[in-house]
């Protein structure tokens, strides 16, 4: 796709979700980290559920940390991959108060440097916590990516990298966020709504 007709999709996504955001709740850069890792395979909605319980009593790495894996594992069962989860969750709180004086690192190389955080994780806490301009490549913005051809590959590193190249950094996490919703509402996995979309014109997959 060329710079025209992305800067054209971008603008069409811009006016259709404005104003789109993360869909998770939060109230401090740690609950976001959390609820991203509790995010994996499961619906934003469920874990909203399970947060705003579970932040009442333990939503800072010094009173999460008073839970033992077991004891998480209970409180997020409903997010599935519950006892990976509360490992990784267990591991990233223990890493934040012994290397980071109990702060969410604000660099990719020091997120990532926890236990369970990964490329999109990090993203989503950069864009979202700190504003930090990002693009999470999570499955919606890697399949809407691939089949528009704004930013095409075989794994979600390639595609984070095209989408970066491909896109204003003052309109990363925009962009994100347009992308997201865009695969939520009408670009879905099984049946894309193509008589629907308003970027079709521009659509390397409508085109086939």
């Amino acid at each position: 796709m060329d710079k025209k007709s992305i800067s054209k999709v971008l603008d069409i996504l811009g006016k259709t979700y404005e104003g789109a955001r993360c869909a998770l709740n939060f109230n401090s850069p740690y609950q976001l980290l959390i609820s991203t890792i509790l995010s994996a395979q499961c619906t934003d909605e469920r874990v909203n559920k399970v947060t705003v319980e579970l932040f009442k009593e333990y939503g800072t790495p010094e009173k999460m940390i008073t839970l033992n894996v077991e004891e998480l594992g209970d409180k997020i069962k409903s997010c599935g991959l519950y006892k990976n989860k509360s490992k990784n969750i267990f591991g990233a709180t223990k890493d934040i108060i012994e290397k980071f004086n109990g702060q969410v690192p604000k660099t990719m190389e020091e997120l990532t440097s926890l236990a369970g955080v990964g490329r999109k994780t990090a993203n989503v806490v950069l864009s979202n916590a700190f504003g930090v301009p990002a693009i999470a490549v999570d499955t919606h913005v890697f399949r809407v990516s691939n089949r528009i051809g704004i930013g095409k590959g075989k794994n979600v590193d390639v595609v984070e990298k095209e989408l970066m190249k491909n896109i204003p950094r003052e309109l990363w996490s925009d962009a994100h966020h347009y992308i997201i919703w865009h695969g939520r509402k009408v670009c879905k996995a099984r049946k894309p709504e193509c008589e629907n979309c308003p970027i079709s014109l521009y659509c390397e997959f409508y085109k086939k």
